[in-house]
């Protein structure tokens, strides 16, 4: 039965709990804190060695909808009427936004130590303490804005400018590339400084905290900023119809570069799951959004 993934303004009170309610329990079992340690273990950036899957790589996109549908299928294993709610951050924009409410995600980290205080994640509360990760303390944090040196959630022209590339990817296939969707949906360019993020990247910098790399899985907002993500690369499918929906279609053949072995091509199978990304084109028999 296909089921519905929901904007997080569009939640009533009633989703918002169950879906809380979910998570908690996931971090309960120990289950949860297993998402956090698979996404450190493929956090493998263009300067590192071995097999890039989940980020600076054409299959950044088919990599998190996998593993989007793994964190959604342990939460519906728990309770079958949640799914992962998703998070336009080119119209919630601010911190007043109601996904920070104390029912959905909790709010900002307190200035002195960046710890969030409010919500169901907030460490006082006892069910949500940090295990793994690359800081001291075992609370969650978050550090909207930047306030030591501002910026601001990705807008619409942003978007925009991400979503009107007919390409999906280019070479190198990977954080460099200039053109091509997936990269300027996942947001690296050549600027510098603040300008360095778009989209994708941007959102995890705003947020701040345990958004920062690798173990961003930390705050349960990543799965609420995936889950639009992976909606784009659903709206750029239909907007370009006529467009290879992956590239690369062949790997780079060894001798010819660096990337050999470096990526996956839509034919080549990603870890953890040895699945294709060609398997993880399309959604439209599992879920689909509203």
């Amino acid at each position: 039965m296909v089921y519905t993934r929901k904007n997080q303004a569009r939640l009533t009170s009633a989703e918002k709990r169950r879906f809380v309610n979910a998570v908690l329990e996931l971090k309960r079992s120990g289950e949860y804190d297993e998402f956090v340690r698979v996404h450190i273990e493929h956090y493998v950036s263009d300067g590192d060695d071995g097999l890039r899957v989940a980020h600076m790589t054409p299959s950044f996109l088919p990599w998190h909808r996998r593993f989007l549908l793994d964190f959604e299928r342990s939460l519906r294993r728990v309770d079958p009427s949640v799914s992962v709610p998703y998070w336009d951050w080119t119209a919630d924009r601010t911190a007043g936004a109601s996904l920070w409410g104390s029912g959905l995600m909790g709010g900002n980290g307190r200035r002195s130590d960046r710890q969030v205080m409010t919500g169901p994640f907030a460490r006082g509360n006892g069910t949500w303490i940090i295990r793994e990760g690359e800081t001291d303390g075992d609370f969650l944090m978050r550090d909207f804005g930047r306030p030591q040196n501002p910026i601001e959630l990705p807008t619409e022209a942003t978007l925009a400018w991400a979503m009107r590339d007919p390409v999906y990817d280019t070479e190198p296939w990977d954080s460099t590339s200039s053109g091509g969707f997936r990269n300027k949906l996942e947001g690296w360019t050549s600027g510098t400084g603040n300008d360095k993020w778009r989209n994708h990247n941007l959102v995890h910098r705003w947020v701040g905290g345990h958004m920062l790399g690798g173990a961003s899985v930390n705050d349960p907002v990543f799965w609420l900023n995936h889950a639009f993500v992976d909606l784009l690369w659903d709206r750029w499918q239909a907007r370009h119809p006529r467009s290879a929906p992956y590239l690369p279609e062949k790997p780079p053949r060894a001798g010819h570069g660096p990337l050999h072995g470096r990526i996956c091509a839509r034919y080549e199978g990603m870890p953890p799951w040895d699945v294709q990304p060609d398997e993880l084109i399309g959604h439209r028999g599992i879920y689909r959004y509203a």
